[in-house]
């Protein structure tokens, strides 16, 4: 009897681990082999420029170069680490990581018996006329366990679990790209800071020597010597760089707002100086790899396949649907009319139910649950394969800039050099009365325009360097050399109402991942597993997880 009852268990057992999903196979990837080629993708930045300093990724890619080691200003690195610490967006994608993780152990819980301690009692009464021996109140006291278990046979809880897990598994990339995104983010808006701090210097020192023109032609005109014409020309050019400066000053405040609602906090005081924009020292010769790389560098075309995992998984649940379900109930404890004699011999009791539920009718619901499943699949793989396009042609956009910046700053540059001197002869025109003073102006508003072109390019290819280096997958590390961190891991920050226990590693060490078939897969998630009762320290919090 025995033999047959662990027999008849492990068969159960062996169906609960079964599913009825169809097998996964990763959709072909519809982008080109190789990033394009020719052209404006095989220029290379020139180290030697001014523009393209000598900072070289040695050949590494993103994913494995730290934004440390990215960054060379100091200045940027601690903001960039107070944002990590403190943005507020990051810490909703923490907290859903969080969540789904719980809605996956709540899941993972229903493959399992339950197991439950009832005491009760039933006191009622009956009438008179319908009593035995006249006793019209009745007492009924039971103590005992009661279990409960549906035997999954068809794999729809499993399926369901693998549904939570590969969710899971998706929300955690989705927090990988989005400190990813963060670092990026920071940085841009940093460098923009930068920009604007040198149109400012530009524009002040254009209103500079707008003042000074305005007084010498003022001076001028009250001697007799010069003409109103010229005066007001003077005057016009004054209030244009007048009213530039405010609109400079206006952009410059609001970058640095935006900037504190990145890092989260306001700027500290005691930040190290800061490298001005032409001095950044980005790296600029990551490597791009071939577009194959993208599918594991990049977290957001991860995340997006393991949610295409999570609908396949759905599939199964669905199929199984139209299969019998079978659980099995059961109680066993004691049962006696009064307290004192609960517990006395021949007041046990137990009760056994089996029960099996076939569907017969349930009006389409099941045929219309199994359709709603294969339309999110293929909506899923729409979305993996445009996942997929998408960082595609941001990479090739990247390389694309990465190719014609340097030149562009080259001539703008040259251009700076030429309309500074243009100023210089038509001044010296002006003043030698050989050319008016409209021909002054127009130099001015040339060498102004130019210097603001200049200040834009450095700015765009800047901010082109940084977001490369996110688009190739790189902002997660934090120095080169450094173990990837999985993406489920959670900081230990009290302020976003995690709890520490939840990051514990379990005492059984088992890992759990998705199909062996799917992709990548998150490394540490003991957690998810059941592990020995939590553990607690001097004070009462707990150090250890209880799955």
């Amino acid at each position: 009897m025995l033999k047959h009852s662990l027999m008849a268990a492990a068969v159960a057992l062996f169906a609960a681990g079964c599913t009825m999903a169809p097998k996964y196979e990763r959709p072909a990837a519809p982008v080109d082999q190789t990033f394009p080629t020719g052209g404006i993708y095989d220029k290379q930045p020139d180290g030697a420029s001014s523009a393209s300093p000598n900072a070289s990724a040695q050949a590494k890619p993103a994913v494995d170069i730290g934004w440390r080691d990215f960054f060379a200003d100091a200045r940027l690195q601690q903001i960039v680490a107070i944002a990590l610490k403190n943005n507020r967006d990051l810490r909703v994608s923490m907290l859903n990581v969080a969540a789904a993780r719980s809605q996956y152990q709540i899941t993972r819980a229903e493959l399992l018996p339950t197991l439950d301690a009832v005491g009760s009692q039933t006191k009622s009464r009956t009438p008179r006329d319908l009593s035995l021996f006249n006793q019209t109140i009745s007492n009924q006291y039971s103590v005992g366990v009661n279990a409960s278990w549906e035997i999954d046979f068809f794999g729809r809880i499993q399926s369901l679990k693998d549904q939570a897990l590969e969710q899971y598994f998706a929300l955690a990339e989705t927090r990988k790209a989005a400190e990813i995104s963060l670092v990026s983010q920071v940085a841009d808006q940093y460098l923009t800071m930068l920009s604007d701090d040198d149109q400012l210097t530009v524009t002040r020192n254009t209103l500079k020597t707008a003042d000074e023109s305005y007084r010498i032609t003022k001076l001028q005109f009250d001697n007799g010597v010069g003409t109103e014409l010229d005066v007001r020309q003077s005057e016009g050019i004054q209030q244009q760089a007048a009213a530039n400066l405010q609109s400079q000053l206006r952009l410059r405040a609001q970058a640095e707002n935006a900037l504190v609602l990145l890092i989260g906090e306001p700027l500290p005081a005691d930040l190290p100086p800061g490298l001005p924009l032409d001095s950044q020292n980005l790296l600029t010769d990551i490597p791009a790899g071939l577009p194959s790389d993208l599918l594991t560098r990049r977290p957001d075309i991860v995340s997006a396949e393991h949610s295409l995992l999570a609908a396949n998984a759905n599939i199964g649940a669905a199929r199984a649907a139209f299969f019998p379900k079978i659980s099995l109930t059961g109680s066993f404890g004691t049962l006696a009319p009064s307290l004192g004699t609960l517990f006395k011999p021949g007041s046990a009791a137990w009760s056994f139910a089996p029960q099996i539920s076939i569907p017969i009718f349930e009006g389409g619901t099941n045929l219309a649950n199994l359709d709603l499943a294969q339309i999110q699949k293929r909506i899923e793989i729409a979305n993996y394969e445009k996942a997929i396009q998408t960082a595609f042609r941001e990479v090739a956009d990247g390389l694309a800039a990465r190719g014609t910046y340097d030149e562009q700053i080259k001539a703008l540059e040259r251009y700076v050099k030429s309309q500074a001197r243009g100023l210089e002869l038509s001044d010296m025109r002006y003043r030698n009365g050989v050319d008016n003073y409209l021909s002054v102006l127009t130099a001015q508003t040339n060498l102004y325009t130019a210097q603001q072109l200049l200040i834009t390019a450095r700015l765009n290819r800047a901010t082109n360097l940084v977001d490369l280096y996110r688009e190739l997958g790189g902002g997660w590390v934090e120095h080169a050399g450094d173990q990837p961190r999985p993406s489920d891991a959670m900081p230990n920050y009290r302020d976003i109402g995690t709890p520490t226990a939840a990051v514990a590693p379990a005492a059984s060490g088992t890992t759990v991942s998705s199909a062996s078939t799917g992709p990548a897969k998150l490394v540490p998630v003991q957690h998810l597993m059941p592990a020995a009762k939590p553990q607690v320290d001097a004070d009462g919090k707990a150090v250890g997880s209880a799955g």
